[in-house]
């Protein structure tokens, strides 16, 4: 059986007004590109939006993952994408593509990437986050709350599919190297991990009893590819729900609040998640604070499932007025950091600023200390 493939790449290739929003000529520029490739055969199906100020390519085709001409397919609209920009003058135009020259993947190039491969069920749900002011260690509490609290995800205490938990691939993201924690029987040891969001993230998460794909996230951090800040990483997120996975209210039962994450104005603060739907998803005060989009859509016959005229159905879960609460908690969070100012914890910590501008203002003061 031919397996289907799910990717969602994502690049910041210019914004309006600040790092606000996607302005509609750079969606049109996407939809043309992948409706091309569509009528080509090299994808079957394709969504564009926008989360804050970053460009979002669902794609679905039988590739699999990784795969050089999906990669380039990608790249070559971010850049077509990024040349509309400059033309517009709009700000941060081609701000993710860190190359100049395609080199057979986007990983490791600047764009996100999440992508997984499998065989279709009966019936195949999942959820597309995207997230934008954040990093990708951003998704760690969510994705711990899904697939290892059984105070938030029923299923792990009533389905016998679920019982036996879930593995958990977690990235060093500063040692380049992983480690795969299975729960529930190691749940301290990978909490001992991603509590550390600077440095691990969950890439790769996989059901135990068969090791069945259950979601995967981005790993990209710009910083670390370029040396030095050049934007937030703005993640992206896939999860399969239902039959032996999480139900779909239980992958997004961890919005009913909000939480804090890194990025926020200038990758450099803490703010509150955000859940948005997508028409409210631009980041405004103080850049934020920091958004997430989700997206449910059905996967059939290797398309995302759609209209009569051929339009995907989505559902633009987070415009549900049953994420108020999450939202009312974020702007009252929002406020109380600001209140800081610029002193820690609203500001992150040094180890964290190392790749921000913040070393350049220091570096003028260090001839004035003196020893005492």
């Amino acid at each position: 059986m031919v397996k289907t493939t799910v990717s969602i790449i994502k690049a910041d290739v210019g914004s309006l007004a600040g790092h606000t929003v996607v302005p509609q000529p750079l969606i049109d520029v996407a939809n043309r590109k992948l409706a091309e490739a569509k009528e080509t055969g090299l994808i079957n199906s394709f969504y564009v939006f926008n989360a804050g100020d970053d460009l979002e390519l669902l794609m679905t085709h039988f590739k699999g993952e990784s795969n050089e001409e999906i990669h380039r397919l990608a790249w070559d609209t971010f850049v077509a994408a990024a040349e509309k920009a400059k033309k517009l003058k709009l700000y941060g135009a081609g701000q993710d593509l860190l190359s100049d020259a395609f080199s057979g993947n986007v990983r490791g190039m600047g764009p996100g990437v999440a992508e997984m491969e499998f065989e279709e069920r009966r019936s195949d749900p999942m959820i597309v986050f995207a997230a934008d002011k954040t990093e990708p260690a951003a998704f760690n509490y969510l994705l711990y709350k899904i697939f290892a609290d059984p105070f938030n995800t029923a299923g792990l205490v009533i389905d016998p599919r679920m019982a036996d938990g879930f593995e958990f691939e977690v990235l060093d993201a500063i040692g380049h190297k992983s480690v795969t924690l299975k729960t529930p029987e190691e749940s301290y040891s990978l909490l001992a991990l991603i509590g550390t969001t600077e440095r691990y993230m969950i890439s790769k998460i996989r059901r135990a009893e068969d090791g069945e794909i259950a979601a995967v996230s981005s790993t990209t951090k710009l910083s670390l590819i370029a040396g030095k800040y050049v934007g937030k990483d703005d993640p992206v997120c896939l999860v399969r729900g239902q039959s032996g996975f999480p139900a779909m209210g239980e992958i997004t039962a961890p919005f009913l609040h909000t939480y804090l994450v890194a990025g926020w104005m200038r990758g450099s603060h803490w703010g509150p998640f955000m859940p948005v739907g997508l028409k409210d998803s631009r980041c405004t005060v103080f850049d934020g604070p920091p958004r997430i989009v989700a997206l449910g859509i059905q996967v059939a016959d290797g398309k995302l499932a759609s209209d009569d005229q051929g339009r995907p159905l989505i559902v633009d879960i987070f415009a549900d007025p049953g994420f108020d609460l999450a939202r009312r908690e974020a702007l009252e969070l929002a406020a109380a950091l600001r209140r800081m100012g610029e002193f820690e914890p609203a500001r992150l910590g040094p180890g964290a600023m190392e790749y921000t501008t913040l070393p350049q203002v220091l570096k003028k003061l260090e001839p004035r200390f003196k020893k005492v």
